[in-house]
This record gives structure tokens, C-alpha cells and sequence, in this order.
């Protein structure tokens, strides 16, 4: 079995927004810890942020935060809610025998849940770091945890890869 970190959206102008039940600084301090830990293991780490289609210029802040890439990580741009349609995400997992994927970013309901859905859909089994999460509002990002992402795969914690 072949494990790959799979981020979504750790941009600064999506790390900045309001919210809840996690600050945008305490889900990107988990995932840093997360990628160091991948890393150390020789497993894959990938970056996922996202474009708005049909603009020539992005928003500030679209970029992936300062010093989260490091050599080796796959970084993937979507333009979309999921990281699966349109982009090279399958490839790049399959050309490294990934079979498992940890998701963890922002924000719950959305790049996260949608990336999970996608994964299921494409046969990789999915973990969720339910603490290197956070979603608009709390009771969503708690609803979700507690109640749809069972039904995809395992619900853990940063402890239990770190």
C-alpha cells in the first residue's frame, strides 16, 4: 500500500478567511507537519491550489503559502472545486503506485469533500486528517466528519501520522 498527502487550497488568501473549527494557521501548521512526516517516509506529498478559469490575472494570495513546496512534492493547479477533473492528479498518482490518499487543506465542504468524492470514485481508499481541516462554519465542517466522511474511508488526527 502506497500512501500520497493530498492538500488542498493552502493559499494565502484561502488560509486568511474566517474559519471554524480550526484557524487557517493551526490547519497549516498540521499540514506542515503532515508533509514533513510524508516526506521523512519517502511518500508522495501534493500540493493541490486553485485558479479561477477565464482569468488572466489571479486574486492576491493565490499561490500556494511561502515554503510549503519543497523539492519532489507534485504541485497540481485546478480550476474547479475537486482536484480530479482536468488536471494530471490521476497520473501523477497511478505513475507513483499511490493507492491511499490522506486529504487534509481547505476547506472541508468543499476542495476537501469534492477531492475525496472523486477519489472514492477513481478506487483510491481515503483517509481524512479531520484536525488539518476547517471549514466556513464549524457545524458544516463537524457535520462532515462526523457524518459523510466515514462513509468514504477513516477519520484520523495529525497524531496519528506525525
Amino acid at each position: 500500500m502506497t500512501s500520497a498527502l493530498v492538500l488542498i487550497d493552502l493559499m494565502p488568501r484561502i488560509v486568511a478567511l474566517p474559519l471554524a473549527p480550526h484557524t487557517g494557521t493551526e490547519v497549516l501548521d498540521r499540514c506542515r507537519r503532515l508533509a514533513e512526516a510524508f516526506r521523512a517516509d519517502d511518500r508522495p506529498v501534493v500540493l493541490v491550489r486553485v485558479e479561477r478559469p477565464n482569468v488572466t490575472e489571479q486574486p492576491a494570495g493565490s499561490d500556494l503559502v511561502d515554503g510549503l513546496v519543497q523539492p519532489g512534492d507534485v504541485v497540481v493547479v485546478k480550476r474547479t472545486i475537486g482536484a480530479f477533473h482536468a488536471t494530471d492528479l490521476h497520473h501523477q498518482l497511478q505513475s507513483r503506485g499511490v493507492d491511499t490518499l490522506v486529504l487534509a487543506g481547505l476547506v472541508t465542504t468543499m476542495g476537501v469533500e469534492s477531492t475525496a468524492r472523486a477519489a472514492s470514485d477513481h478506487g483510491y481508499e481515503v483517509e481524512f486528517v479531520a484536525d488539518a481541516m476547517s471549514g466556513l462554519a464549524a457545524d458544516e465542517h463537524d457535520f462532515t466528519v462526523e457524518k459523510i466522511f466515514p462513509r468514504f474511508g477513516e477519520v484520523r488526527n495529525t497524531e496519528d501520522y506525525t
